[in-house]
Order: structure tokens, then sequence, then C-alpha cells
């Protein structure tokens, strides 16, 4: 497929199904339940509008931002992405060199399918490390001492998944991980050979971080026992930033402040843990009116375009990290598809900005006057 044909984030996800096994589509594209979670916050970001405005001298735009002290390139980075090289080999490596190069955190999975040292490297230092607590917490807590010795400055604990939903795309492909062949599986790659010959060359995708002596995960293990005293612990052993990921109550957010991290992530897990969640873009805007302006809030979750990303950073959002759509591009296309698609995003929030009568995303251009009133 050529990059080129990627336009938008459709296209990238149009000619991703192609390309993929079906449960591999259906891993990355997948969500719990049947699926309405996803479409309600989808239908929740549609229904938010941007405040166009007229007259206004908005030919030097710049997208850059301030992230923790430091500029980035851009508003929006990578979320964290577990097994992103099943999208195609050397995925999380292609994602690192872009994070490289805008100067944005590429959010590294604790079920990468990289080593985490590998990815920050390559990342020139743009990679914040995604944690799960899981078991009794004892491989969490060496996960987390092996990440302080590879260098990462930015530690992002995901607590949206005491257990792991149920996805019913995945259980009827009968997704494994570790993969475990059997008819259907055959079937199914021998409809994908471009995917399954270069898989087949490069090696099967793994959970890279647990390759080592020492180091074990389990998908499906029970990750309950994680509590406020787990967070205490962690923040008392992690020195650099902590951000919290996964949260959508606003009598949360306020004990997480009260706790010591130093940012809220706003998420849904793409929707992939809990059908009946509320949509995340309404619970950003709630969060930030309780919170005010001053505490950094960032937001993941169903982002398909620039002015997706608009609208989070209008509704509160301090930074946006886009997820599952950088996945389908490298699907489609590589790493061009994927630089393409990223380009995508950039120019529709470029003109979106434009439209919307604004030059910068800074928080002292008082944002919330683009919403459509």
């Amino acid at each position: 497929m050529s990059a080129s044909a990627i336009h938008s984030a459709e296209d990238a996800r149009r000619l991703a199904r192609r390309r993929l096994p079906w449960m591999v589509f259906d891993y990355i594209d997948g969500a719990a339940g049947q699926e309405t979670g996803a479409a309600r916050n989808r239908q929740a970001l549609d229904t938010v509008t941007l405040r166009p405005r007229i007259l206004r001298d908005v030919s030097q735009r710049s997208l850059a931002v301030d992230l923790f002290g430091a500029p980035a390139e851009r508003p929006f980075g990578i979320a964290p992405m577990g097994m992103c090289n099943l999208a195609a080999p050397g995925a999380d490596l292609m994602l690192a060199r872009l994070a490289a190069r805008y100067n944005v955190p590429h959010g590294v999975s604790t079920v990468a399918s990289t080593p985490l040292e590998e990815i920050i490297e390559e990342a020139q230092g743009h990679a914040w490390f995604q944690l799960y607590f899981s078991g009794d917490g004892t491989g969490t807590f060496k996960l987390v001492d092996r990440a302080k010795v590879a260098g990462y400055q930015t530690l992002v604990l995901t607590v949206d998944v005491p257990e792991v939903g149920r996805r019913p795309r995945e259980l009827r492909h009968g997704f494994k991980m570790p993969f475990r062949i059997g008819p259907r599986q055959l079937v199914d790659f021998a409809l994908h050979p471009r995917w399954s010959l270069s898989n087949l060359v490069h090696g099967k995708p793994q959970m890279a971080n647990f390759l080592e002596p020492g180091y074990e995960f389990d998908r499906t293990e029970s990750r309950a026992r994680a509590t406020w005293d787990t967070l205490a612990r962690l923040r008392d052993a992690w020195p650099g930033k902590l951000v919290v990921k996964g949260v959508l109550d606003v009598e949360d957010a306020k004990d997480l402040v009260a706790a010591g991290v130093d940012a809220i992530q706003v998420s849904s897990h793409g929707a992939r843990q809990l059908e009946a969640t509320p949509a995340p873009i309404e619970a950003l805007a709630a969060l930030r009116a309780e919170l005010g302006d001053s505490f950094p809030l960032f937001y993941d979750s169903g982002i398909r375009s620039g002015e997706d990303i608009l609208k989070a950073i209008t509704l509160g959002s301090d930074f946006t990290f886009v997820g599952r759509i950088l996945q389908f591009a490298i699907a489609a296309a590589g790493e061009r598809g994927l630089n393409a698609l990223w380009e995508t995003l950039s120019d529709e929030l470029s003109i979106a900005m434009a439209q919307t009568g604004r030059t910068s995303l800074r928080r002292h251009e008082n944002l919330t006057s683009a919403l459509q009133l």
C-alpha cells in the first residue's frame, strides 16, 4: 500500500483492515462488550463544535507546546500501546523515531514488543514508561527499577484495568499472547500472506520486556490488588514525573492530586475495559472545571483527527495522546504511512486553528473561547 493513499485516519484504518489478519485487526480495533462505549465517546466528540472566527491574522501558527517544562513540537504524542509490532515488524521503533523527530513522548507499554531500553534509545530520550500493576506487585516494582536504570524520567501508571475487559472480537478469533496457532488462525494467516511472510522473516511479536530471566507477565493476570497504598509506595520509589492514566471520576482525580501525582491522563483505555464508561471527552471537561486551570491534564481515547485534538485541548487538555490510528497507518504503509498520518493530523490541527482564530495552543490564549457557544 502507498502512503499517498492516506489522507485521514479512516483511510489508514480501511487499508489496515485489508492488510492485517482478522484477529490482529480486531485486537487493535476492538473494544469491550458490544463497543457502545467507543461509540458513545465518538458521538460526544462529534457533538463538540468549535467556534469559527474571522479577520484575525493567523498566517503564522505554532503547534508547539510546553510539556513538563520542556518544548514539544506538537500538542499530541504517542499513547502507550501493547504489542505494536503486530501492526508490522519494527513498529515500536518507527514510533520511537517519530517521537524523537518531534520532541514528543512515546508511551512505552509494559507489554511492548521491543525492550524498553531499545525504545528509549531510539526515541533519544523522548519516551515515557507505562506501568501495569499485576499480581502481588513484585514484578511491577522490578520493572520500575529497570525503567529508572534505562533513563526514563516519566512513569505512567495505568489504573483502569483491575481485570482485563472482555472483548468479544478477540475471543471470536482466539487471540492470545503468545500466539496459539490453531486451524482458524492458520486460515487467517494464509489469507493475509504479506503480513504472515513479513512476520515469518522477522519472527513473531513477543512481549519483549519479559524475555529476560526474572521477568514474567501474564496478560490475563488479575491487577485488582492495586490500592492507594500501592500508589503511595510508587510515588516514594519514583523520583521523576508520575502520571496516572485511566481516570474518569472527579473524586478520584481530587484524591490523586492530594496523593502528589504530577499529572492525570483522562482515558477510557480506548473503551477496551468497561463498555458502560462515560464519554472521556465529557469527563475531561468536568475534571478541568474541578481541578482548576493549572493542574496538568492529559487526554487520550477516540482521537481520529486534528480537529479532535483541538477539541480536547479546548476542553482542558494540556496534551493529547493518539493511539490505535497510528498502528493502522503502520499496517497500511509502514513508516511512510505513519509519517503521512502524522502530517495529516498536524495539517488538520493547523487548519482548525486558523479557522478558529488561533495562532498558538498555549494556555494564556484562553482556548475555551474557541468553543462554539
